[in-house]
């Protein structure tokens, strides 16, 4: 299935892609208003079988996308997951994964416009694979993680290079309100039950300017599930951001910054296309 957030008719709602129309699941579901709830009352089968059972009532292009997931109760962020990306920043892989953290705020949905702030013009594009818990663990060892996955999204984590270089600590340039993009939707892990196999490719104004294969995570999702729930439980509805590989702007030469008028796009294969305008705030 692809489940999403969206807003219709001036309504926060969630439903399913179905026949190139939205299935709402809001309207159906008694209890049950977004996508996090969804998954925090397991009721997932039920949704599917309510997609099933009924025809689409959006045109998806009726309907203005919202973040998959709209209030996560976290956002963990890994950095420096791609050994080319390591190289290309002149840091050393650790021996354990580089954590840190988004905010619900500094995400949109598909097709809605990223802002650049007014106090820079280090506005980075950085794709990723976002994946979205699903089942409710602690201690999660990690030949069992993928089992706490609900699906997968495509993630576009604007950075804004000189505030993330203020101190040693990157919260700063990572938060910006309105500066990264999460959707078009989440893929239920069903149909991605191995997320080693996929592509991710970032594209600026239709040039490639990032291509990896997700086998190349230097630690892989079942080992950063089990790594982050040692810290903390993870619950329904918490996002992990996995990594972006090489090619970002910041390392290119003269640096490659996302300007307003700008159109950038993160597709993953198994998943779809999350593209994002550039304005500036």
């Amino acid at each position: 299935m692809k489940l999403l957030s969206f807003i219709a008719d001036g309504r926060a709602s969630f439903g399913a892609i179905k026949d190139n129309g939205i299935v709402d699941l809001a309207t159906r579901m008694s209890g049950c208003t977004s996508l996090r709830q969804l998954l925090e009352t397991n009721r997932v089968a039920e949704a599917a079988e309510l997609i099933a059972a009924n025809v689409p009532e959006h045109a998806v292009d009726k309907i203005a996308f919202a973040p998959v997931i709209l209030d996560p109760g976290k956002i963990i962020c890994v950095g420096l997951n791609y050994r080319d990306h390591v190289a290309e920043t002149g840091r050393t892989v650790t021996e354990k994964p580089a954590l840190f953290a988004r905010f619900a705020c500094s995400q949109v949905g598909h097709m809605q416009p990223i802002v650049r702030p007014k106090v820079s013009d280090n506005f980075d594009y950085e794709g990723e694979l976002a994946l979205v818990i699903g089942k409710e663990g602690r201690h999660i060892p990690a030949d069992r993680a993928l089992d706490h996955v609900a699906g997968y999204a495509c993630y576009n984590e604007g950075s804004i290079r000189d505030w993330q270089r203020h101190t040693s600590q990157f919260l700063s340039g990572k938060t910006f309100a309105n500066s990264g993009s999460f959707g078009p939707w989440l893929v239920t892990a069903d149909e991605i039950p191995d997320p080693s196999k996929l592509t991710l490719q970032t594209r600026l104004n239709g040039t490639v300017v990032q291509n990896a294969t997700t086998d190349l995570l230097i630690t892989a999702i079942p080992e950063l599930i089990a790594y982050i729930s040692a810290i903390c439980p993870l619950v329904p509805g918490d996002v992990i951001v996995t990594g972006t590989p090489g090619g970002v702007g910041l390392k290119r030469t003269p640096p490659l910054w996302m300007k307003p008028g700008d159109t950038v796009e993160v597709e993953i294969s198994g998943i779809g296309v999350l593209q994002n305008s550039v304005i500036a705030e």
